[in-house]
């Protein structure tokens, strides 16, 4: 004989805790909306960093996760779409940017794929949905249904195959209880389409470089004045559209003589860009202190170590590294999108920043055999090198065992990521005409 299959109904489901249904699905979103409207205008008023921070884990989508997860509000994206596009217009209020599709899909997939972590609703609602079932199906059969073999909740099936449609190429996770597990194939879905939609090597470039693990850590840290982590708002608007690719200034003409379009690319690698001395100092100074918290002494531009041009590495620590020889770094940052790295930049994440490294190895072979050599490459828009990720790796785990602390090392990173950023602004900022005022050519792209 046949188990019995039982739907789960309604009224069992609100047992459960579920909040809301179908017939009240429309008035529960107005009243969302409307909040999300009256939260949208909070935030227009408050640092942009701190704004960004609490939309990502405070305001709209983590607002609903209870609901998203407890109900199928998934069946009806037309009322989802209609509190996403608050987020929209939010997200461009806040960046001063008139966000097309292209960088609205970027910016609404997690940091670790390229996006600034600020999701739709109609994105996360089917995983969240499909997750809670499998999550709950052991409580639902404790509770409810005890003495049957098989049962259905409602929509489930729907839900997984909705979900089968929108990424088909994609297994059933392996843990169905994991909502970043049914979450990471739609995300790959949108990257994947973003990547192949693109125009020109310099956007495939951009992609390929913000998608790695290093270039969103500045979106990780939590703004704070007291550690020097809070972004000022001119800074986080100009690298959060660099990352998106956004525009993020009028056209104007660089000191240079150069013509500086409305992405502002060229600040990053003019010969007279006024943020590298600065990001060159920052990095430099980031290493060295993360040296003498690890009980490893270390100078900048040591003497004694001149290449035949006269010219010093960046840093030596004073006691030995390891095998008995002292570390010597040089640092270097290198813009992504400068057209002589784009052939291999569009091509390899992190092949300009690469190259610098192997150009700085040939320049200081002099040091090899009495020195542990390591250049430490960066790219504007936040790759790294072998070599930087070699030392990188090295440094973070003296400073956890140092510091007992396991996110040391991430911490380290943040900082070394925000200096770039800092850099990248600094750039672009001047680029600026001399006593010309920054709002006229940065803060008036909606107007």
């Amino acid at each position: 004989m046949a188990p019995e299959v039982k739907i789960i109904d309604k009224s069992s489901l609100r047992l459960l805790g579920a909040p809301i249904f179908e017939d009240s699905f429309p008035n529960f979103v107005g009243e969302k909306i409307q909040n999300f409207n009256d939260v949208s205008e909070r935030l227009l008023e408050i640092n942009l960093h701190s704004a960004i921070t609490l939309i990502r884990f405070c305001c709209f989508g983590p607002k609903l996760t209870y609901f998203l997860r407890a109900s199928h509000l998934w069946i009806h994206p037309h009322l989802l779409e209609k509190m996403d596009q608050i987020i929209r217009q939010t997200l461009s209020s806040i960046l001063n940017v008139a966000m097309d599709d292209r960088a609205w899909a970027q910016a609404t997939l997690p940091i670790r794929m390229g996006g600034l972590g600020v999701r739709k609703i109609t994105s996360i609602s089917l995983p969240a949905f499909i997750s809670s079932v499998h999550g709950t199906e052991k409580l639902i059969r404790n509770i409810l249904i005890s003495t049957l073999i098989n049962f259905d909740v409602p929509c489930l099936t729907e839900a997984v195959n909705a979900w089968k449609v929108a990424c088909p190429n994609s297994k059933i996770p392996g843990n169905p209880s994991s909502q970043r597990q049914w979450d990471e194939p739609l995300c790959k879905v949108v990257q994947q389409n973003l990547f192949s939609t693109s125009s020109s090597t310099a956007e495939r470039a951009r992609l390929l470089a913000v998608e790695k693990w290093e270039s969103g850590l500045w979106l990780h840290a939590l703004p704070s004045s007291s550690i020097g982590t809070l972004f000022d708002d001119t800074t986080f608007r100009l690298a959060a559209s660099l990352r998106l690719g956004a525009p993020c200034c009028s056209p104007h003409r660089c000191h240079c003589g150069e013509v500086v379009n409305s992405l502002g690319h060229h600040g990053l690698s003019c010969s007279r860009s006024a943020g590298r001395i600065a990001r060159h100092a920052n990095i430099n100074d980031i290493i060295r202190r993360a040296l003498v918290s690890v009980g490893v002494p270390a100078v900048l531009e040591p003497h004694g170590l001149v290449r035949d041009d006269g010219k010093r590495p960046d840093g030596m620590s004073l006691f030995p590294w390891k095998m008995g020889r002292p570390l010597v770094w040089d640092a270097t940052c290198v813009d992504t999108l400068a057209p002589s790295h784009l052939p291999s930049s569009s091509c390899c994440a992190g092949a300009a920043a690469a190259a610098a490294e192997n150009l700085k190895r040939r320049k200081y072979t002099n040091l090899v055999g009495s020195y542990i050599f390591e250049p430490f490459g960066v790219e504007t828009l936040g790759s790294w090198g072998p070599s930087a990720h070699k030392l990188f790796n090295e440094l973070s785990k003296r400073l956890v065992d140092t510091s007992r602390d396991p996110r040391a090392g991430f911490y380290l990173g943040q900082r070394i990521s925000i200096a770039i950023q800092r850099g990248n602004a600094a750039s672009l900022l001047g680029t600026l005409p001399v006593d010309s005022d920054a709002e006229e050519f940065f803060d008036a792209l909606l107007d």
